[in-house]
């Protein structure tokens, strides 16, 4: 039950119907016995800003944001973590007495879906050259990765990203999967009614990792074939379950474990394949 001091954060998007956020978030309250709700909050583009600001006045702790809105978030906000000044974009907004702060955990919940991975032991491929390619590649340069090559279908997209984050990243044409310890899909491709994702995973050394941000389906096609070769393969699942952490604990002062049975419950409705 709530009470009238209940600790109140949301998810915005628009549309915002699809998000497991409210799911993901409620199991945690739960969990925790928190005097606290978190809601879906569908704000239209135009609205962004003023509604945002809205929100922290009608003493809201935070929210996190999705599609179209994470680099409006990223406007609206007083300050920004070093993290999402990187990544451009910003997914989670606390809102304190001082404004709203803004950060960007998607990279920080890639890396923790990985659970053991070292970025430095090895080259890294990433697949696109998105909002996510650019969350994901900062989090990896920054955690040490000695290369990273960019792959995208439209190849001025990916020179303006590795210029944008500079280190050792470069742009191909081709996966060049020989000494790749990493391989990431960060395209829609193989997620459910999109085409499979096209690649040849032959030449990935034993030892390596082939990771897709994709969780609907949870197995996607190239997950599937990593799998046949005997390589790792970890799932989009992860990711969308530990890129919440940081903001649960901003907002409401616990640390969230994600483990199993938090999987079966956000993931009862996924599709395997």
């Amino acid at each position: 039950m709530l009470s009238g001091k209940a600790m109140l954060a949301g998810v915005t998007g628009w549309p915002v119907a699809h998000s497991r956020s409210p799911r993901l978030h409620g199991t945690w309250i739960a969990r925790h016995g928190l005097d606290a709700a978190y809601v879906p909050l569908p704000i239209r583009p135009e609205d962004f800003a003023s509604a945002i600001r809205g929100l922290a006045q009608a003493g809201f702790r935070g929210v996190n944001v999705t599609i179209p809105h994470k680099e409006a978030a990223f406007a609206v906000c007083d300050r920004v973590s070093a993290r999402a000044k990187r990544a451009g974009a910003v997914n989670t907004l606390v809102f304190t007495g001082a404004g709203i702060e803004g950060d960007c955990t998607d990279g920080f919940g890639f890396l923790a879906s990985l659970e053991g991975y070292d970025p430095a032991s090895g080259p890294a491929v990433l697949l696109g050259a998105g909002g996510a390619a650019r969350a994901i590649a900062a989090a990896l340069l920054d955690a040490g990765c000695p290369k990273l090559t960019l792959v995208n279908r439209t190849p001025a997209r990916a020179q303006a990203l590795a210029r944008e984050l500079g280190g050792p990243i470069a742009v191909s044409d081709t996966p060049p999967l020989g000494d790749a310890a990493l391989l990431v899909n960060t395209t829609s491709l193989g997620m459910s009614g999109q085409p499979p994702l096209e690649i040849d995973l032959s030449a990935l050394p034993a030892h390596a990792v082939v990771a897709d941000i994709v969780y609907v389906p949870q197995e996607t096609p190239l997950l599937l074939a990593a799998e046949a070769r005997g390589l790792r393969a970890v799932g989009g699942l992860g990711m969308l379950l530990h890129q919440a952490r940081p903001g649960f604990e901003a907002w409401f002062g616990v640390a969230p474990m994600v483990d199993d049975e938090l999987r079966r419950i956000v993931a009862a409705d996924i599709p395997t394949r």
